[in-house]
């Protein structure tokens, strides 16, 4: 099995970066292969560029991004570790989510550019490659369940981004509650999380899910 993980945080020694290791432990004990594609260290540019936006209105792709598609297309679990910032993945992340799942490639409006406006998404074109979600968060999980953060986080990402393009098989995990001293009983915690997580995620008999049927009941 390929995993292939894209991870954002500025520092490779914090936890955030922990939290990675440990659920990758699990895919490394059974000699799973894994791609990391950490973008702060590769210095990916999450800029739209004007390149990006001609190739979304039939243009070439921009350099580079060729590579990523090939990066996920070889994988055979996705994963995406992030600190949760303002409710949602880091701006790193979604500009690599906005330059790489181009149209073309992840998701088809009618039969072409010129349907664009006019026809619904035809087609979601990414085939539905497991992939999980694990945000971790500075907030405590009475804040989420309080103001319903966690589920407009898998409406917007697991539903409106990755089943919106075909990866329908999304699972989201948050570790909460991990900032400060204080709570480092929370953070050890979070790495067990991370770990189980992982271990349920490479598992031959994992189920594979739907996000979003689970979304419309």
């Amino acid at each position: 099995m390929h995993l292939m993980t894209v991870f954002s945080h500025p520092f490779a020694d914090r936890y955030p970066a922990a939290v990675m290791r440990a659920f990758h432990e699990p895919f490394r004990g059974q000699g799973h292969s894994i791609d990391v594609l950490d973008l702060d260290a590769e210095g990916f540019d999450p800029r739209f560029t004007p390149a990006d936006h001609d190739h979304f209105w039939g243009g070439p792709l921009p350099d580079g991004i060729g590579d990523m598609h090939r990066r996920v297309e070889a994988a055979d679990r996705l994963a995406f570790v992030f600190p949760v910032y303002w409710w949602g993945m880091p701006a790193l992340m979604k500009g690599w989510i906005e330059r790489v799942f181009t149209p073309g490639w992840a998701y088809q409006y009618g039969s072409g550019v010129e349907d664009r406006g006019k026809d619904a998404v035809a087609a979601s074109l990414l085939p539905s490659i497991p992939t999980t979600l694990i945000g971790i968060g500075g907030s405590k999980e009475a804040t989420y369940d309080k103001y319903g953060y966690a589920d407009a986080m898998r409406t917007q990402l697991d539903v409106g981004t990755f089943a919106y393009c075909g990866l329908r098989d999304v699972e989201s995990h948050l570790i909460f509650d991990v900032e400060g001293d204080h709570n480092a009983g929370n953070r050890s915690a979070g790495l067990d999380q991370a770990r189980q997580a992982g271990a349920a995620f490479a598992s031959p008999e994992r189920v594979a899910r739907d996000a979003k049927e689970e979304h419309f009941r």
